[in-house]
Parts: C-alpha cells; structure tokens; sequence
C-alpha cells in the first residue's frame, strides 16, 4: 500500500486541528472549559474541537478511526479493523492547561497492529514530524497553516530524520510529570555504565520525537500510557531507524490491542 496519500490527509487534519487548538490557547477570555473524565484526567474544549476536527478529515479515508476523545468502541468491533487510524487530537492537555506550550496532536495510521504512518504538530512551535513506510522520517520547523504547503514542498523544505546528534554520553528523555522510581533506577542503570548520562524533561509524545531525531538517545516509560499516546510517535520513530519496546528492550508494542493501556516501554 502507497502511504503518501494518506499521510497528506493526515497532516492537514493535524494542522488545522492545532490551528483550532491555538485559537483557544491564545483567547485571554478563554477559560478552555475544563472537565474531568472518568480517569480523573483533564478534558478541555480545545480537546474536543481538533477530535471534530480530525474525525471528519480522515472520515474522507476508508478506514475507522480510534481516538481519545471519540466513542469507547467494543474490541468485538475493533478486532475486525486490521488498518485504522489511532489519533489523540490533544496530546500533553495538563501542559496546555499549564500553558507550556509541550503538547501536541498525534494521528497515527496502523495496519495488522504496526505503526505504519505517524504525524505529530507541535502548534506552538509550529513544527511538524511526519513519516510513513517507504516515505522516510522528517521534521518541518516553521510551518503555516495557510496556505498549507503541498507534500512534495514539505519534503524539499523538511530536515530528514534522524539528524546528526552532536551530543557527549547517553542522553535520556523523561516525562515532566510523570517521573517515577523505576525510572529513576533505570537511569541509575545506565550511569553505571561508565558512560555520562545527560536527563531531559519533556511533555506529551514531544520525548519519542526527541529520540526519532537524535537529541536523544532513550526514553523509558514506566508509567500509564494510552495506545494513542505512542502510535504516532512509534510510526516516525521507526521510519527514523528506532522503535518503542517492552521492557525487554527486543519486542515492540502492539496496537489495536484489547486493552488499549501499554505496557511499560523503552523507545530508543
């Protein structure tokens, strides 16, 4: 199957949906509607609007679509879905309600439980990373949304991934509010190497872009995540050359599963 098609559809979802996202990000009388989910985990308006938006974009595509904020969909039903769309329409919504700008929207493309398509905007940045089998890894700094660039001049003006990293030791990437002991015993491991471990603190799905590009050599993850909070990040990390696995560090996440919680990672 010829991905690039379905990879324009999904980046213009995920620029209009951050569009969309900013307007309410930058409304001084916006109180963003916050409410809280079953989970206890924070549901805005702008969580809301790029769900809208998004599932309409890809309602264009023949396949279903998995997300957040959509309906809770039966793994009876799921189970006959072997390509669908994986999507978070607000990645990091804690960063955005502390107004960091570390949070993102993740639209990922899945076929026979593996990650194959992955785009995640990055609105306040205005960056974009992108890839799918066969198409390559890239990152696009400075992009508009209007009017939005075509693909082939995306891809001329976009950095390939993985960039050169330039950096000393071993560079770790940890979540800003999610650090754990077994994370902190897991860099404790990696010290002992004998290499110089360096730690970074990141939000939302921002940490796996940071080791699909290079500036960043491990992230471990042993905390809860969702399926949609990694398959877009997974999809570039492996067309950049990494992958996210169990802890074993040799077998990689799944998708589509019946519980849709990963297990503790390790993208690297």
């Amino acid at each position: 199957m010829s991905y690039e098609n379905f990879l324009y559809i999904a980046i213009r979802a995920a620029l209009d949906a951050g569009k969309r996202i900013m307007d309410i990000y930058d409304d001084p009388a916006s109180d963003f509607g916050i409410e809280r989910k079953a989970d206890n985990s924070p549901l805005t308006k702008a969580d809301k609007a790029a769900h809208s938006l998004i599932a309409a974009a890809l309602s264009a595509t023949p396949f279903p679509t998995l997300s957040e904020e959509g309906r809770d969909i039966p793994y009876a039903e799921r189970s006959a879905w072997e390509t669908l769309w994986i999507v978070d329409p607000l990645d990091g919504t804690k960063e955005f309600i502390k107004r960091n700008g570390e949070f993102t929207v993740n639209i990922a493309l899945v076929d026979k439980g593996v990650p194959v398509l992955g785009v995640i905007y990055v609105p306040v940045r205005k960056e974009l990373y992108f890839a799918a089998q066969s198409v390559g890894a890239y990152k696009l700094a400075g992009v508009e949304y209007d009017p939005q660039p075509s693909m082939d001049e995306m891809r001329r003006r976009a950095m390939r991934l993985p960039l050169a990293s330039g950096h000393q030791g071993i560079v770790v990437v940890a979540s800003r509010s999610h650090q754990t002991e077994e994370t902190t015993a897991f860099i404790e491991g990696l010290r002992k190497q004998g290499k110089p471990v360096t730690l970074i603190s990141s939000g939302s799905s921002l940490k796996i872009c940071l080791v699909a590009e290079g500036s960043a050599d491990i992230y471990p993850r042993f905390a809860p995540t969702m399926e949609w909070d990694t398959a877009a990040g997974h999809a570039i990390a492996r067309a950049a050359g990494c992958d996210i696995y169990h802890v074993d560090q040799k077998t990689p996440l799944r998708y589509n599963k019946e519980d849709l919680h990963n297990p503790w990672f390790v993208a690297r």
